[in-house]
């Protein structure tokens, strides 16, 4: 990188503007040069009419005045007052730290009005301050790099530009005020709810007519004996030998998350959903709503009372496949109605309900192969056995092992072995495939049965909707992976119930960000998006002046062309450049960063 200066004379008069630049190899070994920073115009012995004053904080007096900068190897006008002259060769870049990405993260805040909200709830009391922004770095932080507080305070805040974003120094991330803002959010979390869901309104058209219903578990790290929630419980997560909790959500049918309630680990699925009902009624109030669940969730007794005319609630539910052979003898004679490439339904009125059979061929294809994957590994597992010969013992536990790993596809394996007290041999201990049983469990993949009490529905409309509760795994896969949700490593209850709320808030960037692209940009994906911007780097210029002091000029660095048209199509414009600052010659910096000359 180099420094270069650039001569243009405009409306009389003579202009003199300074950039950082540096080479950039491109094909046939040519090499081209870009302009990484824009440090603007320095004064070259203008009139006093045309000079150009530049607002800078003093540190040492702790105010902004206008100064007139001119280098060093220009003398000052005689008329020239509140004139700084600095040492162009002397220049300086230090602290390189991201600042695109961090400014669309806090952009998106901005979006959601998020700044007004907790401004106004989370008083500031004597705090040097807000609290608003010390959530405000937490969220964009667990969007950008999840981690926890003392990540952020200790490295995250360090390599970020959220200094000159958040317009505060290094107390936004002190260690204790970082846990301290844990303690005061959760209070407010219904509000949030309300706020949300009218910005979603307002900003997205989102309708609220349908509402997708699941629940996930995430676990700990630790005894957590602080935590009566922590308890061990069904994992969808595999980590059977941690403690965890349960997260109930409701989102729209297009992401937009409405409510989200914290459980015990040991919560089962069947005991949530009335207390969610009436949860959405008395935060939203009473409408016609329709709610869409997995086939675990509700029980008999929850849905006939969503059946009750007074109450004017609709359910779509899948159904276990018992059900189908409990009415197979009707389905026999039923038509096929074709709803969608590759997908026909049968339908069939009971009791008030509409039963919805539909049968798909990718997912047939796809459970068929999945099943023949596990029994083929189950039976070369088998014949390893057969051909070893071992212990009964042995024999037994490695069985069990194979049929833990093998999961349904055990059950189509007829299997012989010895009895207590006979050796192991090929006769003992033989082996088949139910082929009969088998070609009937694949007769019946791609088979499932959705029952609503919305008789009068049309079948590729409920085929359509259950098909979007994909939407919310999508939700949990996101909050689980890329916003690290898990694992929690929080002692107390309610600071680990505020790291959830913290990932939910962070969701909430993220599907705003989704949907601006699937309006102005669609094909990327918020991940890409935030990598791309990431290119966008802010670095302090320093530069010596003539009078022992040092003049820094904070400064992102110059977006590539494809970034520019990606904010455009955006319909969002990068910020000015912050505001320099002047300080003693004698201060040493406070981070040790590389620098460059």
């Amino acid at each position: 990188m180099f420094l270069r200066s650039n001569n243009r004379k405009k409306d009389g008069k003579d202009h003199r503007y300074f950039s950082i630049v540096e080479n950039h190899r491109i094909a046939s070994d040519k090499t081209v040069q870009r302009t990484v920073l824009y440090l603007g115009e320095i004064n070259d012995q203008q009139q006093a009419a045309w000079r150009k004053t530049l607002s800078v904080f003093d540190e040492q007096q702790q105010e902004y005045e206008n100064l007139s900068l001119f280098p060093d190897d220009r003398e000052i006008p005689a008329d020239a007052v509140d004139t700084l002259q600095v040492k162009l060769s002397g220049l300086e870049l230090r602290h390189p730290r991201l600042f695109g990405s961090c400014w669309l993260g806090c952009e998106l805040w901005r979006q959601l009005g998020l700044d007004e909200f907790w401004d106004s709830r989370l008083a500031r009391s004597r705090e040097d301050v807000p609290w608003e922004k010390v959530l405000q770095l937490l969220v964009v932080s667990q969007l950008l790099d999840p981690g926890n507080e003392f990540r952020v305070h200790r490295q995250w805040y360090l390599t970020s530009a959220m200094d000159a974003l958040l317009g505060t120094d290094f107390a936004v991330a002190e260690k204790d005020r970082l846990y301290r803002c844990l303690d005061r959010v959760l209070d407010h979390k219904q509000d949030l709810f309300l706020w949300l869901r009218q910005k979603w309104a307002d900003l997205f058209k989102a309708e609220f007519e349908v509402l997708l219903y699941d629940l996930t578990s995430t676990y700990f790290e630790g005894a957590m004996e602080a935590n009566p929630k922590a308890k061990y419980g069904h994992s969808r997560d595999k980590r059977t030998d941690c403690l965890q909790l349960v997260i109930a959500l409701v989102i729209t049918t297009d992401g937009f998350p409405l409510a989200y309630e914290v459980m015990d680990g040991n919560t089962s699925d069947r005991t949530t959903l009335r207390g969610f009902l009436d949860q959405i009624e008395k935060t939203y109030g009473k409408a016609k709503r329709m709610w869409v669940m997995d086939r675990g969730i509700p029980t008999e007794e929850i849905l006939q009372e969503m059946r009750d005319p007074a109450r004017e609630i609709f359910y779509l539910v899948g159904t276990p496949k018992g059900k189908i052979q409990q009415y197979e003898k009707k389905w026999l004679d039923l038509p096929w109605q074709q709803v969608r490439e590759s997908v026909d339904v049968k339908l069939f009125e009971q009791d008030g309900e509409l039963y919805v059979l539909a049968k798909s061929e990718g997912r047939r294809a796809k459970e068929t192969a999945m099943r023949r994957k596990r029994l083929a590994r189950l039976l070369k597992k088998l014949r390893a056995m057969r051909r070893s010969l071992p212990s009964l013992v042995q024999l037994l536990m490695r069985l069990g092992a194979a049929k833990s790993q093998a999961g349904r596809a055990f059950q189509f394996v007829q299997m012989r072995v010895p009895e207590e007290g006979q050796p192991v041999t090929r006769e003992t201990f033989q082996f088949r495939v139910d082929k009969q049983k088998l070609q009937e469990a694949e007769w019946r993949d791609g088979h499932y049965l959705l029952r609503s009490n919305l008789t009068a529905g049309d079948p590729s409309v409920l085929w359509t909707r259950y098909v979007q509760l994909t939407q919310i795994e999508s939700v949990f896969k996101s909050l689980k992976s890329e916003l690290c949700i898990r694992p929690i490593r929080h002692q107390l209850e309610h600071r680990a119930d505020a790291h959830i709320l913290i990932a939910f808030l962070a969701y909430c960037l993220q599907v705003t960000l989704k949907q601006r692209l699937l309006l102005h940009a669609p094909g990327l994906t918020p991940t890409a998006v935030l990598e791309k911007l990431a290119e966008i780097k802010m670095i302090d210029v320093w530069i010596p002046t003539v009078d022992q002091r040092w003049l820094i000029l904070p400064r992102y660095t110059q977006p590539s062309l494809d970034t520019k048209l990606l904010i455009e199509k955006l319909k969002l414009q990068l910020p000015s450049q912050p505001p320099p600052r002047l300080v003693a010659q004698k201060q040493s910096y406070e981070i040790e960063v590389p620098t460059v000359r």
